[in-house]
């Protein structure tokens, strides 16, 4: 089995490390095809991932710069623009890359893979910038926005010397105010060895569905669930 087969193969573990679904699975395998495959394998029918790259630059800076210009209101200009260009540089995408732990996943030429690419601050930004923009053009904006603040709001609250915010906390707060009843967490699938299962869990506010989550614990499936019924919560600032 060729190397893009397997990851076709394995990309429903790369959507649970990522915790997004993709409509078009095929924006997913763009964004892991480094230029050496391409250049090794002309015989596969796919495309690298710069183009890819290059959107998501510009997704990212602009979901850096909005949810900075509205959480840091007493911020000038200056020091907004040094958080978003620390928060976005080569060094920090590929250290969301490394949390995601999807580096084995890259796909590389033989001279890359001799060299260790998948160890490359620079291939690893990347391929991050590049699922940045994957995510953009399967979900959108508000998708890919939700996605990026989800997996990454600890690194951006260090940044910024803020605590962390419980969404967990802040949707019972809204439930209880809203409809007097709590929210109620449900675990809706278990994946993988139990070593290492991925949990899959959805909250309901007033016997609806609000909201769904991925984690490789309860505890972390169930704030990304509160986290993604937040984002959809007009009235409730992310």
């Amino acid at each position: 089995m060729n190397a893009l087969e397997d990851l076709k193969n394995n990309i429903l573990s790369v959507e649970e490390k990522l915790g997004y679904v993709f409509e078009n699975k095929d924006y997913l395998i763009l964004s892991l095809v480094h230029r050496s495959f391409v250049n090794e394998y002309k015989a596969a029918p796919i495309e690298h991932n710069e183009r890819l790259e290059f959107l998501g630059d510009s997704v990212l800076g602009l979901i850096m710069a909005d949810y900075l210009y509205h959480r840091l209101p007493s911020y000038p200009e200056g020091q907004l623009s040094q958080l978003r260009s620390r928060l976005v540089d080569s060094n920090s995408c590929a250290n969301y890359l490394q949390k995601l732990a999807l580096a084995d996943f890259i796909l590389l030429g033989r001279g890359e893979k001799i060299t260790e690419g998948r160890s490359k601050q620079s291939i690893q930004a990347d391929v991050f910038e590049a699922i940045i923009g994957a995510i953009y053009l399967d979900g959108g904006l508000s998708v890919a926005k939700s996605f990026f603040i989800c997996h990454f709001e600890e690194e951006i609250n260090q940044a910024i010397g803020s605590p962390p915010r419980n969404y967990k906390a802040e949707l019972q707060d809204y439930s209880q105010k809203k409809f007097q009843k709590t929210p109620i967490y449900k675990v809706v699938e278990e994946s993988g060895p139990d070593h290492s299962k991925i949990f899959h869990v959805m909250v309901f506010i007033d016997d609806k569905q609000a909201g769904l989550g991925i984690g490789a614990s309860k505890k972390e499936a169930e704030q990304r669930a509160a986290f993604d019924a937040i984002s959809k919560i007009p009235e409730v600032s992310l």
